[in-house]
């Protein structure tokens, strides 16, 4: 009886999904026309200004060009993947602007910002930071795993003095930003008082419950935009638009912050270094900070402003990021830190050095988002549809879409658009046609029958192909794969159809998920595979949480004649919640008891906790007396046992 499902976890599971087991279906080569328009990309950009990979080697000390691998043997971080980026001109198969930032991500080891401010780069998705405060050392960011953030401060050690950290700064409430936590530091030390774990105030909360309600669905999302089924090489993943892509096996980790920022400019020395917090709460995360280091003149920009356009909504899923606020905090940082700052570096990507550029770059990144935001508005005011409005903004004005770090390499303008289309109209686009549509199956088969049969769809899509037309293809053959998906020539020239159009992409989340819906259209879904959840994720979860999770499982149209009043008590939190099951919507009050319950349960987190990781199960406990049901066990019993189970691997490119 699994009430607590770990991979709702997206955050965490997207670090600790493996690729698939199953072997690799051999991808095409390029066809000519895709080639052709690769190659067209050569004459749009500056290929030859060589400044950002002088900027990426700057201060390298030493390189990391290895494996990194879990205690029993496992591989959790392998570099040796990507060695055919190096020193290669684009293949056909790559767009040569993401080969670029593919071959900038691929610049990895340690490297030194400036005196005393040292990052580990290119060994996970984001950087680490590591700031030398007067007796110790202060680190931004302990990446994703416990196994990378330890082989990152183990090149540092190897190249400066072994002195203890005495700080760990999360820069923001994404996973890649904290999970490595306990590969730097004990979490002994911090009850001891001996390290401070610092964090914008929210990160806590938004750290653990950002993805639980929609995990399984995020989780599945974010293989196809990571490319974690993808062989790595020319025709798979070559990159993921802010890194190489995420970490497989690893161990992700949480230690709760000491200190808070929670006004929206503080500053504190830790460690003999001073250091300004700017609070940006719902830029880039819904708990972010930027730092600025008046003694290094250093600006950290977390993931505010880093070498790329960044995701006003994420392909895998979340909640719409507001453009608009986030433009508002980087022409705060400028005002503030433009005329100071010497160096300016983020938790993705490489620095930038001097006092102009660093002005250009965030008054430019500024522009960036209120664009995305001001000209998706003035459209909406005309009328456009989201779909109209990515199809009428092209491009970024002439001076920013020259700019290589303005490009669409982790969001793109064509998704960003949209998603703030969304954030101001939502789902609807005020046509009356579409305000009801017919689901996928259902509107696949009437459209293949419009269109004369699947023999007229194949041979249109077969056109359509031979044209260079893929996107029409893909929704040709889309139809045609949702009405009959058992037809082999339906999925294989879609296949060939996605794989083309991820070829010619120049965003790297983009490209993944073409090649992960070519892949599973040719190698059908790979099996679900047990994840062990994070303990730390786990444990942070707190009862409303786990509550608010539970009701998503209810099953509400079986439930609806069933009214249940519940009274649940943590006894190692002593805190209670009266819990209502109603028209098959379940609701919690917290700090509650009905008077007349049908059902009173005690139990205490910790024994919750070890059901969770699957340590025990509800049903042993409640038998061994473990869980106190003092009345309505059955009941209780029969609710928890008919929960909805979560499919981790649905299907995306097929019924």
């Amino acid at each position: 009886m699994p009430i607590f499902r770990l991979s709702a976890l997206a955050l965490a599971v997207i670090a600790l999904g493996a690729h698939a087991e199953q072997q690799p279906i051999a991808a095409k080569p390029a066809t000519e026309i895709t080639t052709q328009r690769n190659q067209a990309w050569l004459e749009q950009l500056p290929f030859a200004d060589q400044a950002d990979f002088e900027s990426a080697r700057r201060g390298l000390i030493e390189p990391f060009d290895g494996v990194i691998k879990r205690a029993d043997g496992k591989p959790v971080w392998n570099r040796v993947a990507y060695n055919f980026l190096d020193g290669k001109d684009a293949p056909s198969s790559v767009n040569p602007s993401l080969w670029r930032i593919a071959q900038l991500n691929n610049i990895a080891g340690l490297f030194e910002v400036r005196e005393r401010v040292y990052q580990i780069r290119g060994m996970d998705l984001s950087n680490m930071t590591i700031i030398e405060g007067d007796s110790g050392v202060i680190i931004i960011d302990p990446l994703i795993s416990t196994e990378t953030a330890r082989a990152g401060l183990e090149l540092y050690y190897k190249h400066r003095p072994r002195r203890p950290v005495v700080a760990v700064i999360y820069s923001h409430s994404h996973v890649d930003h904290f999970g490595g936590v306990r590969g730097v530091i004990d979490e002994a030390d911090v009850k001891a008082g001996n390290v401070m774990v610092i964090a914008p105030q929210g990160f806590y909360e938004h750290a653990v419950s950002e993805n639980v309600l929609a995990g399984p669905a995020m989780m599945r999302r974010a293989q196809y935009m990571y490319g974690a089924l993808l062989p790595r090489g020319e025709r798979g993943q070559v990159d993921a638009g802010l890194g190489k892509g995420t970490p497989i096996n690893a161990t992700v980790t949480l230690i709760a912050p000491t200190d808070l920022i929670v006004e929206p400019l503080e500053t504190h020395k830790v460690d003999g270094v001073e250091i300004e917090f700017q609070l940006t709460p719902g830029s880039e995360a819904p708990a972010e900070m930027n730092m600025y280091f008046p003694q290094f003149k250093t600006l950290c920009m977390a993931e505010n402003a880093t070498h790329t356009q960044h995701n006003v909504l994420t392909l895998r899923g979340a909640l719409v990021r507001d453009a608009k606020v986030w433009a508002q905090y980087l022409d705060e940082s400028l005002v503030r830190y433009g005329d100071k700052a010497e160096v300016l570096f983020a938790q993705h990507h490489w620095p930038t050095w001097g006092g102009g550029e660093i002005r250009d770059y965030l008054a430019d990144q500024r522009d960036m988002y209120a664009f995305l935001d001001s000209q998706t508005l003035r459209l909406i005011n005309q009328g456009l549809t989201s779909t109209e409005i990515a199809a009428k903004l092209q491009s970024l004005p002439p001076r920013l879409a020259s700019k290589w770090y303005s490009r669409d390499y982790y969001g793109s303008l064509s998704h960003n658009v949209r998603a703030v289309y969304q954030r101001y109209m939502g789902f609807y686009d005020g046509n009356p046609a579409n305000l009801d549509p017919l689901p996928p199956v259902e509107a696949g088969s009437r459209y293949v029958a419009a269109m004369g049969g699947a023999d007229a769809v194949l041979n249109g899509a077969r056109q359509a192909f031979a044209e260079g037309d893929y996107r029409w293809a893909a929704q040709l053959l889309n139809h045609l794969v949702f009405a009959e998906p058992d037809n082999a020539a339906a999925r294989n020239l879609q296949a060939d159809t996605l794989e083309q159009l991820g070829y010619q992409s120049e965003n790297a989340t983009w490209r993944n998920v073409y090649l992960s819906g070519a892949h599973e259209l040719r190698a059908g879904v790979a099996e679900a595979r047990a994840r062990n959840g994070s303990p730390d994720m786990v444990r942070a979860l707190t009862p409303s949480m786990f509550f608010d999770y539970l009701a998503v499982r209810i099953d509400a149209m079986k439930e609806a004649e069933r009214d249940l009043l519940i009274n649940w008590r943590f006894t190692d939190l002593d805190e209670q919640y009266a819990l209502t099951l109603r028209n098959g919507v379940l609701t919690q009050r917290k700090g509650s008891r009905h008077a007349e319950a049908d059902i009173d349960v005690s139990m205490s987190k910790a024994l919750l906790d070890r059901i969770a990781l699957k340590e025990t199960s509800f049903l042993k406990e409640a038998t061994s007396g473990g869980i106190d049901i003092d009345r309505g066990r059955m009941q209780l019993l029969k609710l928890l046992g008919g929960l909805d189970e979560a499919n981790p691997q649905f299907n995306l490119v097929t019924p």
